[in-house]
């Protein structure tokens, strides 16, 4: 209750609540105590390792350069580029297309059985979607209903490269003269194990591995009193990965007189326009689509 409360006891509890410095009277603390609560400093551990991230991105600009030379042909070519993954891969892959400042081209093969993890457990819970990520064979069947051609290319998402779904992929688009680029942590794929019987890892099978920069076990922050870090970075050297891929390949296609639909919001172009835009993406997309069903015998 706080009617009739004397003043001065109010004012003590604010200070209490505030101040970084204080004195308890009537307790076992005599003298002012500081607090220090956070002695280590999560925010700045990650955003410095992050920066790390950055520099190893940096330094694959040639790689970049040369996966979006092969990409933009197959866009040129009115074909498409074919981008899997499994896992928390799929991020990466809508990171691609679609969504805004981005455009058609791809054909993106995510599998919900191996995706859909916000139900954690219970039916379509992550033990059966990681269980599926190896099953051999699987990943004929996905591709099985695709009309593919030496003219696409592809990009094959997975941290570890070591999921045997992924590199059965990345097999079967090199069986049909597809290229495939392999987007790994090398950190992270060196320290694990494949879980493919020939002891085959994704960047094994791959024309170019680009590297995400993620450390092996993705996290980087210790917490003391804590037994595994937590926050991991995979995610980060992904998308700065897949961005720098497309806008390489926005200007290859804009330079080739072929700018591409780029999804643009309202407040850039305006209401009208941007539905126009999308509306030529998505019918762009559907014709692209098509001829990956048209050709199957």
């Amino acid at each position: 209750e706080t009617i009739g409360r004397p003043t001065a006891i109010l004012t003590f509890d604010v200070q209490f609540l505030h101040a970084s410095r204080f004195t308890l009277p009537n307790s076992r603390i005599s003298k002012p105590q500081t607090r220090n609560l956070y002695p280590l400093n999560p925010t700045k551990t990650y955003l410095d390792k992050c920066a790390e991230i950055f520099d190893i991105v940096r330094a694959q600009q040639d790689a970049i350069n040369q996966v979006a030379d092969w990409f933009a042909a197959s866009i040129l070519a009115g074909r498409v580029v074919h981008l899997f993954g499994c896992g928390h891969s799929r991020m990466l892959i809508e990171e691609m297309w679609p969504r805004y400042g981005s455009f058609p081209g791809y054909n993106p093969i995510v599998e919900l059985s191996m995706t859909f993890h916000n139900l954690v457990v219970g039916a379509n819970g992550q033990r059966q979607a990681m269980l599926l990520e190896n099953v051999p064979g699987l990943a004929t069947a996905i591709l099985r209903n695709f009309y593919i051609t030496d003219e696409d290319t592809s990009l094959v998402i997975s941290t570890s490269g070591c999921s045997i779904v992924p590199i059965e992929v990345a097999e079967g688009f090199r069986a049909k003269g597809v290229r495939v680029v392999a987007l790994v942590s090398k950190a992270h794929s060196a320290a694990s194990a494949t879980k493919h019987p020939d002891g085959t890892k994704l960047g094994d099978v791959a024309d170019i591995v680009l590297d995400n920069g993620a450390p092996a076990g993705d996290a980087v922050v210790e917490i003391p009193g804590l037994e595994a870090p937590v926050a991991p970075t995979s995610t980060i050297g992904g998308v700065l990965l897949i961005n720098s891929i497309k806008a390489e390949i926005a200007k290859r296609l804009t330079e080739a007189g072929s700018p591409p639909h780029v999804l643009a919001a309202t407040c850039k172009v305006g209401a009208e326009r941007a539905a126009e835009i999308f509306n030529a993406a998505y019918d762009e997309h559907g014709r692209r689509m098509a001829k990956l069903y048209e050709g199957l015998k």
